[in-house]
């Protein structure tokens, strides 16, 4: 019992209380249906998932009863999203993709602009933004020499724009002035680049001392960054830049795929040189004859893909492309690289017999094995080979629609190298050529590589030749007979050895021989 010394207090308090319970009596009779069974009425809860939500809203008495509505709202709309994704296709054009998790965990650095950012994904970020000058400054030369008015490259890139951010992974938060602006900022600089390192950039109104445009040391940083997956602009725009350069009458089809071949030549993973014949051929490949469709397998998509295909232009045989059935069915087995082996390493293939030569070709993966003796291209191995491989790595494990050759190159060589003991055999024979520290390097960058890849391992086009090699392993004579020669013909001096050691058993047995008969058989 509560004593109350303040009627005016008292009063205050009752009428609260009946207003409390008024309201609270009108909403539940508003929120009541009625349903008769029997003498009873029994009351039901409305249904949140046919109840408008503009309804919820007008009523301020049913705000209890709003989150739930809005959380019934907002699964209605993420299926309509669902459905909306379906029906555009949005990944269909899909090709410049953001590194995976867990890719990108093992290695950052390899997939992160250092010196210039190209497309939306790195765009604007601070210790990038130096070279957004010098991208302003390719524009200008570009108007200089063409004498055309800003506006045109903008209204026509701003056609192009829903297409383009299409083969983009994720939402893009830039705005469409923003996008377009990048879209011509980035493309005039790459375009520049291409033909300068063409033709000359003194020919392109470039200062032979330009701290960019000139074939300085800078240029192999920026030629690393260029080719990274998550800093790439689709070649379609490319391609349109370029016939807006040149006008529309002369016919640049496929232009941008030769000029791509050029400038990224001094990234190839191989000092072999390439032939005039050859080039032209690689050339050929991206022709002129041919009809240019940037986002089908058999045109290039952007850089990355240009490149890719470059190092892969002839004799091997690709794989079909791969799709989400076969990839994943319970018939092929797909599994971690730590958890298969392709290969044994050099150590153990050499204890079996099987010796290592180097193959006179520029294509760095196309190995042979015969008669005991894997022939193996020369690889030049340099401080951007692992971000080289890793990105084009990458691609193959994004893109379904391609093959996964560059990663089971990658796999087979790791295989290969488990030590710096085998890179040094590998060196020996001029297989592996490396600006490294040492050897140890070598071995860690390859032991490396494929961390976390997940690879069909019967989706490889070195599987048989795997199985050819450890078919010969598996063969004990052949191991035998490299016991044999490693320890009895290693070096001239154990090989006399051995011959005066066989002529002394010879001549023993002769002797035995002839003491046995003379004594059976005596002369007449």
């Amino acid at each position: 019992m509560v004593a109350v010394f303040n009627k005016e207090l008292l009063s205050w308090y009752l009428i609260t209380l009946k207003l409390k319970e008024t309201v609270e009596a009108g909403v539940c009779k508003k929120l009541e249906s009625p349903i008769v069974a029997g003498k009873h009425t029994l009351v039901e809860e409305p249904d949140p998932w046919s109840i408008s939500m503009d309804v919820c809203r007008e009523n301020d008495k049913e705000k209890l009863y709003c989150s739930h509505y809005e959380w019934v709202i907002s699964i209605r709309d993420k299926v309509q999203q669902a459905r909306q994704d379906e029906v555009d296709g949005a990944w269909a054009k899909l090709c410049i993709y953001r590194i995976p998790r867990r890719l990108r965990e093992a290695e950052k650095k390899a997939y992160v602009p250092q010196v210039v950012s190209l497309g939306p994904y790195h765009n604007g970020k601070k210790r990038l933004r130096d070279m957004d000058r010098h991208k302003w400054r390719s524009l200008y030369q570009v108007l200089r020499r063409t004498k055309h008015d800003i506006k045109v490259y903008f209204k026509s890139m701003k056609e192009l724009e829903e297409k383009a951010r299409a083969c983009y992974e994720g939402p893009i938060t830039l705005s469409s002035d923003e996008f377009v602006e990048m879209m011509v900022l980035d493309g005039c600089f790459i375009l520049e680049l291409f033909q300068g390192v063409a033709e000359g950039f003194k020919k392109l109104g470039y200062s032979v001392n330009d701290p960019v445009f000139a074939m300085g040391g800078l240029m192999y940083s920026i030629q690393r960054d260029m080719i990274m997956l998550e800093n790439q602009i689709p070649l379609f725009i490319l391609d349109h830049l370029l016939n807006l350069q040149f006008g529309e009458c002369d016919n640049t089809l496929g232009l941008v795929a030769k000029l791509a071949i050029r400038f990224f030549d001094p990234l190839v993973p191989t000092d072999e040189p390439l032939t005039k014949g050859d080039r032209n051929k690689l050339e050929t490949s991206f022709g002129l004859e041919t009809t240019f469709d940037p986002l089908t397998a058999q045109s290039g998509l952007h850089c990355v893909d240009i490149f890719r295909k470059s190092l892969l232009r002839k004799g091997l045989q690709v794989p079909p492309p791969r799709n989400w059935i076969r990839r994943w069915s319970h018939a092929v087995r797909a599994a971690h690289k730590r958890r298969q082996q392709l290969i044994h390493c050099v150590t153990e293939l050499r204890e079996a017999g099987i010796k290592f030569k180097k193959r006179k070709t520029d294509r760095f993966w196309d190995i042979k094995f015969e008669n005991g003796v894997l022939h193996i291209p020369r690889l030049l191995v340099h401080d951007g080979t692992k971000s080289l491989l890793l990105n084009m790595i990458a691609f193959e494990q994004c893109h379904l629609d391609c093959s996964n050759c560059i990663s089971s190159y990658v796999i087979f060589m790791d295989n290969l190298i488990n030590s710096p003991e085998d890179v040094g055999h590998l060196h020996y024979h001029g297989i592996v050529e490396h600006w490294l520290g040492s050897d140890t390097e070598v071995a860690d960058l390859f032991n490396g590589l494929c961390q976390e890849v997940v690879f069909d391992i019967n989706d490889s086009y070195l599987s048989r030749l795997s199985e050819q090699v450890n078919r010969y392993y598996n063969h004990r004579w052949n191991a035998w007979r490299a016991t044999l020669m490693h320890n009895y013909f290693n070096n001239p001096w154990a090989i006399l050895s051995f011959f005066a050691a066989v002529m002394l058993l010879l001549l023993t047995l002769a002797q035995t021989f002839y003491g046995v008969y003379g004594y059976y058989n005596p002369r007449g």
